[in-house]
């Protein structure tokens, strides 16, 4: 069998494919799995251990394109040696309507992707075959695993989560390095997010590190990425005599590190969702968007949000005139952080008996 996944970016959104991916190499180990991935979040996929190939394209040359006709021939010129391969199906996990066109440019005579209701883009359908109804109010990894299942017939289901991840030897060289830095139990704080409403102010992060180290003695890594320096100057500026480093590791880098970590703290943003992988123990702040839906899926991860303000009921927004579902203290994620290392610290006991 010959099986397609497209799935193209952000890095986020591919993570929470990735257990989908481990369902259907599980249920077929034989089969040619290719993965079809925009080029500026191919790194994620490289090397992984369940993909056969990784087909790479720049939807940055489609932008602006607005009609189909126009859009299809951008794909098609991008995407076309897809046809070579002769795929069985392809499953769309993105929901949009490029994504919808690389698989019916693939030439897959089956074509899945979710209904309607499940669509980012509801004109996606019109170039599924098949399309899987999803019911609401479930974490969009599970979202992922019911449509691969369903387009697989995957019936002998597993109850485990896998994230497969390449990784090698200079990634855990590059974990190990800065960990060495901030000693032997630490955090990790990532004040950054794609959207503006999904941040957490900077200064928060700074003083919640100062709460960690003089409460649980625990040191902070503030994680960043490119561009993101002033951004890590204001969370140094507010943490007092806080023991806190900086790094910006790379994103596979970041993964083997997340493993090391007492607790993790982040927002909705890729990094959060690659801990989660890694198996670190999570608490996320939250704000336009739901924990329950793109949050942990264990059940020990903690979510942090404004329970109490209606207006975060499917709110989404990445600009908003209205802006509190961000205003929460730094008491009430410290507490929410205690509780998860206290946690972990008990699962580490248990184990060891």
């Amino acid at each position: 069998m010959r099986i397609l996944f497209v799935k193209l970016g952000a890095i986020g959104d591919i993570v929470h494919a990735l257990p989908a991916l481990a369902e259907a190499r599980r249920a077929f180990p034989d089969a040619v799995i290719d993965w079809v991935v925009e080029s500026r979040s191919a790194e994620i996929l490289r090397d992984n251990p369940a993909i056969d190939r990784l087909l790479e394209i720049d939807t940055h040359s489609i932008r602006g394109l607005r009609s189909p006709d126009s859009l299809m021939r951008e794909i098609r010129r991008q995407a076309g040696p897809l046809r070579s391969a002769e795929y069985d199906l392809a499953i769309d996990l993105q929901g949009l309507l490029k994504s919808a066109l690389v698989a019916k440019v693939s030439g897959a005579p089956h074509r899945w992707g979710f209904n309607r209701a499940n669509l980012k883009e509801p004109a996606a359908r019109l170039m599924y075959t098949d399309r899987m109804k999803v019911s609401s109010g479930i974490n969009v990894i599970e979202k992922n695993l019911r449509l691969v299942r369903g387009a697989l017939e995957i019936t002998d289901i597993s109850d485990e989560i896998r994230f497969p991840i390449g990784i090698g030897i200079e990634h855990r060289a590059e974990a190990e390095g800065i960990s060495s830095r901030a000693g032997r139990g630490f955090v990790i704080l990532n004040p950054a997010g794609g959207w503006t409403t999904k941040l957490w102010p900077a200064e928060n992060y700074g003083r919640l590190a100062e709460k960690i180290w003089s409460e649980l003695g625990l040191a902070s890594i503030v994680t960043t990425g490119p561009k993101e320096e002033l951004l890590a100057a204001r969370v140094i500026e507010s943490s007092g005599d806080a023991e806190i480093i900086v790094a910006e590791p790379s994103l596979k880098g970041f993964y083997e590190l997340a493993k090391m970590a007492v607790v993790y703290v982040g927002g909705d943003t890729g990094p959060t969702h690659l801990a989660v992988a890694a198996g670190a123990p999570v608490v996320g702040i939250f704000g336009p968007t739901e924990w329950w839906r793109n949050g942990s899926p264990r059940p020990y991860d903690i979510g942090v949000g404004r329970e109490d303000i209606p207006c975060r009921v499917d709110c989404h927004r990445r600009t908003c005139s209205n802006w509190i579902c961000m205003e929460i203290s730094v008491d009430t994620v410290f507490e929410a952080v205690a509780r998860r290392v206290e946690k972990a610290r008990q699962g580490r006991k248990e184990a060891a008996i």
